[in-house]
């Protein structure tokens, strides 16, 4: 962890925030993270793995919500992204009924 004071700044967030708000009302799919009770920019984030994501800005946060928990096993585990990748193989939308 960064000893280093935090920037509040976050120009690539903004900047996906004001393209995704030009396209989607409030710029987000939830009220709760278009930051209007708080004030500021909405972080956007590219990536995750194992307990952390990372922001558009290139910023580390620790993830306590695991997308409200079904990322119990954290983010990017290789038995979940083999058991995706094999699903996806057999197929990824039929519009039926399907075994799986």
């Amino acid at each position: 962890m960064s000893e280093l004071p935090y920037s509040y700044e976050a120009p690539v967030s903004q900047a996906l925030f004001d393209r995704a708000a030009a396209v989607t009302p409030g710029g987000v799919n939830s009220p709760v993270r278009a930051f209007r009770a708080v004030g500021g920019t909405p972080r956007f984030m590219v990536s995750g793995k194992g307990a952390w994501l990372t922001d558009a800005d290139g910023r580390e946060y620790v993830d306590l919500v695991c997308s409200w928990g079904p990322m119990i096993l954290g983010h990017s585990h290789p038995e979940v992204i083999a058991a995706v990748q094999e699903a996806v193989a057999r197929g990824t939308s039929f519009g039926t009924p399907g075994e799986g």
